[in-house]
């Protein structure tokens, strides 16, 4: 039976854990690929720091406690810094670190290539249905 390259790469990096229940990857994986962890990544690839309501608004449709739960989440994994800043009204600023910005071009890449798929998609269902 041929190895496949893939499965090369996988055990090198993981053993082989990588199928099992009890891999640390998988949890970190339902992180990063939650609903709103991509959006909210995206949102702050653009190098510039945003503000809470900057990101609320990016990731439309977020809830004030899943943006602050994902948020928390990301910070607490090492993807996303949080600024705050001892000032009145508090000044707070979410920006990638540098993990989360490898993160991120990759991510991207996975989101162009669905987006892409699903918008090919739509056209030829639409093109099949007239």
């Amino acid at each position: 039976m041929k190895v496949s390259d893939t499965s090369l790469r996988l055990a090198a990096a993981f053993g082989e854990g990588i199928y099992t229940e009890n891999c640390p990857t998988r949890e970190a994986l339902s992180r990063v690929t939650s609903r709103w962890a991509p959006l909210l990544l995206a949102a702050l690839s653009d190098g510039e720091p945003l503000r809470w309501n900057e990101l609320r608004h990016r990731a439309s449709g977020i809830t004030d406690k899943m943006l602050s739960q994902t948020l928390r989440t990301l910070e607490a994994d090492g993807y996303v810094h949080r600024d705050a800043r001892p000032v009145v009204p508090p000044h707070v600023e979410y920006s990638l670190t540098p993990d989360g910005v490898e993160l991120t071009e990759r991510l991207l890449d996975l989101m162009i290539f669905v987006s892409n798929r699903e918008l090919g998609s739509a056209s030829a269902a639409t093109r099949l249905a007239d």
